[in-house]
């Protein structure tokens, strides 16, 4: 597991993201999507999200579910960080289904608890 000092820093509003996903059509997310995969694979040591999957995780809904499965992977990593990794470490499950469905609905999550991470510092 990565130090804070060398994770990257991306906070946003979690309302910004699903706003700008939007307004985009969708672009913002495939930016959103490689930035957090950065953040993920910083955190957990390794890469676990890969640039092509964070991309075309923007453009085809099978691809998409499949990232959020791998975020909510992650998540344990990250509650471990904040100090909340059982309560993080469930949530693999919701977001796969989230990210089936309602795609940024999930990624407010994820952004929801990206921030968490940035406010502890």
């Amino acid at each position: 597991m990565a130090e804070r000092s060398e994770i990257p820093v991306f906070q946003n509003s979690p309302i910004l993201v699903l706003v700008l996903g939007f307004l985009t059509c969708g672009l913002y997310m495939i930016y959103w999507n490689m930035k957090v995969a950065e953040i993920f694979n910083k955190i957990s040591g390794r890469e676990l999200i890969s640039t092509p999957i964070a991309v075309l995780a923007g453009c085809c809904q099978p691809v998409s579910a499949y990232f959020y499965y791998l975020a909510g992977q992650s998540l344990g990593d990250l509650g471990a960080m904040i100090g909340k990794a059982e309560e993080l470490k469930g949530k693999s499950t919701l977001l796969l289904i989230l990210g089936i469905f309602l795609a940024p609905a999930a990624a407010m999550i994820v952004q929801g608890h990206l921030n968490e991470l940035y406010e502890k510092k």
